[in-house]
């Protein structure tokens, strides 16, 4: 499984997507270029996957990811903080050779492609 959800981040994506319309079916994880070490996470309530996207399924949560992203994705655990400092989504990922102090950016070594969804 490419991407883990905790059971805090679990509980709140379940929340976020019971309060949508119909027309949300599950999550998009990805990475775009940006943040202060090349790379950014993105974490986004979607309709549908798109056609080439890699599709699993974590507690009843439909998470898509495009097929650019597997490698720079491989074994990401997505965690919820919410402390008096400190709100959001986290990502803890094992290909990050470098993050930054928010940890909403990160560096890696690693970049590829992998299947996709059918």
């Amino acid at each position: 499984m490419t991407v883990t959800l905790t059971e805090k981040a679990t509980i709140r994506l379940q929340s976020f997507l019971k309060k949508q319309s119909n027309k949300v079916s599950g999550i998009r994880v990805g990475v775009k270029d940006g943040g202060c070490n090349g790379y950014e996470y993105t974490l986004n309530l979607v309709g549908k996957p798109n056609e080439k996207d890699v599709c699993f399924n974590q507690n009843n949560i439909s998470i898509y990811v495009d097929p650019n992203n597997i490698s720079l994705l491989e074994g990401v655990v997505i965690d919820f903080v919410d402390s008096l400092t400190k709100s959001g989504f986290i990502f803890t990922n094992p290909n990050a050779t470098g993050t930054c102090d928010c940890g909403k950016s990160f560096s890696t070594a690693n970049c590829g492609q992998s299947t996709p969804c059918s």
